[in-house]
Formats: C-alpha cells, sequence, structure tokens
C-alpha cells in the first residue's frame, strides 16, 4: 500500500497563527500535527508516501524534505488550487498507480494510530473503508448514514440537517476503483469534487466499501480550540523525560518533559507540559497542558493551558496567561512606566483578551 497525505489548505480558521505558516506545522506538544501522520502512516508499515501541497508548498517541503528523518520516501503533488478532496486523489493517479492506498488528511490527530485499521483493510476485498466517529455537531462534516445492517446508506458532505452523527474522521483508504469516481462526479455547490460524493458513487454501482466506527478520540486542528484540545490529549499520552537543565529550586513533576538544551532556573512546572529544546523558564510558573516550543525565553510570568510556539519571549507579565496559542517571534512583556496603557502591533485577524 501507498499513503496519500494532503496538506493543502489554508487553515483560515486558525489564523493569525497560520496566516504565514502551514497550518499541518503547526506543533502539539512540540512536535508538527503533519510529523504525527507521517509517523502514523510509517507505524502501519507504509513507506511511499505523496504529499498533496498547495501554497504553502515550499515551507511543507523543507520542514519535511524526503522523508530520510522517518525512513520513507516522500512525492510532492502540487494543487494548484483547493479543488476538493477527491480532485486531491485525481491528480495523484500517477503517484498511486493502481495500488490500494491511505489517504489521512494532514491536519488530523487520532488516539491509536491507523495500522490495525491498515491491516483490516489489506486483508479483505473491501474497495475502501472510511473512518466515522461519533461527534456533536454534524453539520460542520461529511456525515455518513448507515442502514439496518451497519453498510453505508448515503454520505452527505456539511448537511443542513444530519440524518446522523457518524463524522467522517479524514482517514480513507481506496483501491484502484476510486478513481473511476472520481473521473465521473461533477463539482459540487461549493465547486470542489467531493469525497463524499465519490464515495457514494462507489457505493451507488456496487462497490463494497466498509464503514469503521472509531471509539477513541479524533482531533480535526482546524480551530484553536480544537489545536488546544490536541495538544490536551497527546501531552497526556507522552512518555516524560528529562534531557535538560533544572536546578536545585526549581519543582517539575513526573509528567514533564524537559527536552536538551533547556533550562529550568528557579520555577514549577506541572505536568502534563513540556519544555523545548534550547528554551529558558526563569522565576516562573507553567501548567498543566502547556507546550513550550524550542528556544522560547519566559520569566517571571506565569503560562498555563496553552501553546508557545518558537522563538518567543514572555517577561514580566502580571497575570497569568491561559488558554492561548502564542505564535512565532512573539514578544510579551510588562512595563511600569506612566502613564499605563496597552502598547500593540498587531497582524492581520488577531484576537487578543485584556482584563
Amino acid at each position: 500500500m501507498k499513503g496519500l497525505i494532503l496538506s493543502g489548505g489554508k487553515g483560515t480558521r486558525l489564523y493569525p497563527i497560520t496566516f504565514n505558516r502551514a497550518k499541518q506545522l503547526v506543533p502539539v506538544a512540540n512536535k508538527p500535527v503533519l510529523f504525527r501522520v507521517i509517523e502514523a502512516i510509517k507505524a502501519a508499515g507504509i513507506d511511499e508516501i505523496g504529499i498533496v501541497v498547495g501554497d504553502t508548498g515550499e515551507e511543507i517541503r523543507h520542514a519535511v524534505g524526503q522523508g530520510k528523518r522517518w525512513d520513507v520516501e516522500i512525492t510532492y503533488i502540487p494543487q494548484d488550487a483547493p479543488l476538493g478532496l477527491a480532485h486531491a486523489v485525481k491528480i495523484s493517479r500517477d503517484f498511486l498507480g493502481d495500488e490500494r492506498f491511505v489517504m489521512f488528511l494532514g491536519d488530523n490527530v487520532i488516539e491509536g494510530g491507523i495500522s490495525g485499521l491498515i491491516r483490516q483493510f489489506a486483508d479483505s476485498d473491501w474497495n475502501g473503508q472510511v473512518v466515522l466517529t461519533e461527534v456533536d455537531q454534524p453539520q460542520h462534516y461529511g456525515v455518513a448514514e448507515l442502514d439496518q445492517e451497519r453498510r453505508i446508506k448515503r454520505l452527505v458532505e456539511k448537511p443542513r440537517h444530519p440524518q446522523s452523527n457518524l463524522a467522517l474522521v479524514g482517514i480513507y483508504m481506496f483501491d484502484q476503483h476510486i478513481f473511476d469516481a472520481v473521473n465521473a462526479i461533477q463539482p459540487s455547490w461549493r465547486g470542489e469534487l467531493e469525497i463524499t460524493d465519490a464515495i457514494q458513487w462507489l457505493v451507488d454501482n456496487g462497490y463494497l466499501v466498509h464503514p469503521y466506527i472509531h471509539r477513541g478520540w479524533w482531533i480535526d486542528t482546524g480551530k484553536p480550540i480544537d489545536m488546544l484540545d490536541a495538544n490536551n490529549r497527546v501531552l497526556a499520552e507522552l512518555t516524560h523525560y528529562s534531557n535538560g537543565y533544572v536546578d536545585r529550586a526549581s519543582k517539575i513533576d513526573h509528567l514533564v518533559t524537559v527536552e536538551a538544551g533547556a533550562e529550568i532556573i528557579n520555577s514549577v512546572i506541572r505536568g502534563p507540559a513540556i519544555i523545548g529544546a534550547d528554551s529558558r523558564i526563569v522565576n516562573s510558573y507553567v501548567g498543566p497542558f502547556t507546550s513550550i516550543y524550542h528556544d522560547t525565553h519566559i520569566e517571571d510570568s506565569e503560562i498555563e493551558h496553552s501553546i508557545v510556539l518558537d522563538h518567543s519571549r514572555i517577561v514580566g507579565v502580571p497575570h497569568r496567561i491561559e488558554d492561548s496559542i502564542i505564535g512565532r517571534e512573539v514578544e510579551i512583556g510588562y512595563s511600569s512606566i506612566k502613564p499605563k496603557a496597552y502598547k500593540m502591533t498587531l497582524g492581520d485577524h488577531s484576537k487578543v483578551g485584556l482584563l
């Protein structure tokens, strides 16, 4: 089998974090989501992976390279415009050939990986397999309606009135018949070739598509609250370690990872949390469910349930920072000079909450 990762989206729901950064490269527990997807595919025994890229393709190429760090072979497939998931499959035909493949959205995080799913599909005579999970607001997803025998009856993309709460997770397995489907369907009202329409075509034409209902957690990291939720869940599952420097005046618990080159000085770190390589935490408090990426400096401040990206500085902030995602090369500080006022330089689509 081969792997196909879709990484062409702009990530507008994550602005301003993704204003000039690929959303698939935003880290969860200090590892880009796209890297986690590659690792999941590799763990399933697949070492030929195609990545569909769009406007952020150059950044993704620079970050991922040819796949040597994972011992996989990466092929990049440019998509000129975001014309739908089925369109991404269509333009990947030369890479995929007639082999079975798994398609994985590059901004999804799923509990437990996909090794079992891949084995199940590889040993079957199914023409496709889709992963479903129960969600609270199915109108925001592709939704599957099953019949009394738990077979796929109908698939609808973002229905106004969902007939079930089973959403497509963003992990699909297909054989070569999917290419007949993507060539047969027409663009939707959104102007896109919908993967739900392609799967419906397979079902309507007598091909066997197996619905697998995932019982663990799954997160589409498309919005800030989802990114924080994914960060929480991954941090809670990590095997933690300390390869950095922690002085005697500091207190960290067993649920804290301190990466190489990091320094913890006169500070308290309560896990689950991770402090990135070459970061410094001085006279500060880092609370649970916080990820501090590499080369970041935090001093005389408190932060919890947050994600801080690389090369940022948080110094002398008088109030605790919570429920936040702080981008790269951000500086947050406090000045006691009067007159007191907030001074800000904010990029497009920024969001700030003040007390």
